[in-house]
């Protein structure tokens, strides 16, 4: 095989992420681009899994999820925040007319979104987010970008790569592992707990006689 460099993977800051996906404006449009990347961030699914979701697909109670098919035709089950489950039982009190084999995210039509539209959309989050964070403009974000994103804050939260391997349907941990190379704060992190070579380390020396003289009385 031959030797190629690995592109580093980019992912957004939590304070970046959540300057995207915004607040949920008044238009139906609106309201819907907040859900969809609200999801996006939440669940880390790939764009034709996130599109492909239907409302019979969505489980709201005590222990709420979202069913993902992913690759291969493969399903996995990602559990939701109450704040995304909110977010759902509002849309679907918006639109009562969704019927359980609909698209949860539909487009005017009433079809599922493309991955056009859904890029088409986040761009247009971005542009509104870069305001506030000017570093976004900078930037190339794809809702690919958000799902590496999900994986690095599960990472930096302490999360063991064989869930996150589960959360993002990566059939190889092997997969997952790319995060860390991405993570320069967690690398720093570790330097730092390591001395550097110029540091001279001091040896212990007591200065409570008593204590002293009690171990040599032992």
């Amino acid at each position: 095989m031959k030797r190629f460099e690995r592109p580093m993977l980019g992912f957004m800051t939590r304070e970046e992420m959540l300057a995207v996906i915004g607040e949920p404006g008044d238009t139906w449009t609106s309201q819907r681009d907040h859900l969809l990347l609200t999801m996006l961030y939440n669940t880390g699914a790939r764009v034709s899994e996130i599109i492909g979701v239907k409302v019979g697909d969505v489980v709201l109670g005590e222990s709420a999820c979202v069913h993902l098919r992913g690759k291969g035709r493969k399903q996995r089950s990602t559990p939701l925040w109450k704040s995304t489950v909110q977010a759902i039982r509002a849309w679907l009190r918006r639109n009562p007319k969704l019927g359980t084999d609909a698209a949860l995210l539909p487009n005017r039509d009433g079809n599922p979104m493309t991955r056009f539209n859904v890029t088409q959309r986040l761009n247009i989050a971005v542009a509104c987010a870069a305001k506030t964070y000017s570093s976004l403009a900078k930037r190339s974000i794809s809702p690919h970008t958000i799902r590496h994103t999900t994986a690095m804050h599960l990472l930096q939260s302490g999360v063991a790569f064989s869930v996150i391997a589960l959360w993002l349907g990566h059939e190889s941990t092997m997969t997952t592992h790319r995060y860390v190379e991405a993570d320069l704060a967690m690398k720093e992190k570790a330097l730092a707990r390591l001395q550097e070579p110029e540091t001279t380390i001091c040896r212990y020396h007591p200065t409570d006689d008593a204590l002293m003289r009690f171990l040599q009385e032992l």
